[in-house]
């Protein structure tokens, strides 16, 4: 749960806000998603290919979690497992992108963020 729970606060700090967006809302998702994957590019500098493909997982990844929050929102083990799977996905696909280097500099950053929330 933890660890579920700096996750999903990395991602609320990268994106600058948290929208309960309607999925449908092809505009609002593309927008929060650039955006995070901007941030994400001042920590780990991407090129052209990678920037591409993690601004896709995380559309990916930011209308997977509002879906996961909406059908387990009566189930708070299930959704904790459900968010546990989507963050497990998300990082694998993201080491596969990212060069080991940028890999940790992500981890890093996510760390720093971790640390920051607990003080």
């Amino acid at each position: 749960m933890k660890n579920v729970s700096a996750f999903f606060f990395f991602l609320v700090m990268l994106a600058g806000y948290v929208a309960t967006a309607d999925s449908g809302d092809q505009n609002e998702l593309s927008a929060r998603s650039t955006q995070l994957t901007r941030r994400m590019a001042l920590r780990t500098p991407l090129n052209e290919g990678q920037y591409m493909k993690v601004r896709q997982l995380n559309m990916r990844l930011l209308a997977e979690v509002p879906a996961a929050q909406a059908q387990f929102s009566g189930d708070a083990a299930a959704l904790d497992k459900q968010l546990a799977e989507v963050q497990a996905r998300y990082e694998w696909d993201l080491a596969t992108i990212l060069w080991p280097r940028q890999m940790q500099a992500y981890t890093q950053a996510k760390a720093d963020l971790m640390a920051f929330g607990n003080r």
